[in-house]
């Protein structure tokens, strides 16, 4: 069984929100047009308190962008974003979301981020993807969202790690680049772990050919 992660997606990550990444917008259609393909779709979703302490203003003096540790964890400051409850936090208008089978909140620790739909960045605890997937006879896993270079890595990564077979759907996926290159290496770095990186196309192929 087939299942498709679609990674946080949501208002602040689009243009004109908190934390926007570049044509994050984007992603929505490639989501959109190869949902069907899959016999699971799921969604993750950042859910952070208020007081995150991934937020650049829970630290004075510190800015966006700076890499300090937390709790014994390196740390990416970034602006306040996908606060729990709010519009910003809520996923993208026009994406399907009536296709998820279910949704994973992360980050909601407020001592901890979460850029893997599976685990915190500690690995101290399990978001019940892995656990859920497995329940349901999945093997094979395509992942795609926002961003790249963060939570996309992250969550094909520790895939790949639970034993999942596991694509990048990468022409649906767009990335922050706090440093120029940080996609393309991303990427590297996935496909060295055996992530199969693919073009939307070939899944919308498959639909095809199936019907």
């Amino acid at each position: 069984m087939h299942a498709l992660i679609v990674v946080d997606i949501q208002n602040d990550f689009l243009p004109g929100g908190a934390l926007a990444v570049p044509e994050g917008d984007a992603t929505i259609a490639v989501a959109n047009a190869v949902m069907p393909a899959f016999d699971v779709v799921v969604a993750t979703q950042d859910w952070h308190p208020a007081e995150h302490h991934s937020f650049a203003v829970q630290h004075p003096g510190r800015r966006v962008g700076e890499v300090i540790e937390v709790g014994g964890v390196p740390q990416v400051l970034w602006p306040v974003h996908c606060v729990e409850g709010t519009r910003g936090a809520e996923f993208a208008d026009g994406l399907e979301v009536s296709r998820f089978t279910e949704i994973f909140k992360k980050g909601t620790d407020v001592e901890v981020d979460s850029y893997s739909g599976f685990f915190d960045n500690g690995r101290r605890r399990a978001t019940g993807l892995g656990d859920w997937l497995r329940a349901r006879g999945v093997t094979h896993v395509s992942v795609l969202g926002l961003a790249t270079d963060y939570c996309i890595k992250f969550t094909a990564l520790d895939a790949v790690d639970l034993g999942f077979r596991t694509r990048l759907i990468v022409d649906g996926c767009r990335a922050v680049e706090l440093a120029t290159g940080d996609a393309a290496r991303a990427i590297a770095e996935m496909r060295a772990a055996g992530v199969e990186v693919i073009e939307s196309a070939e899944v919308l192929a498959a639909i095809g050919a199936a019907r």
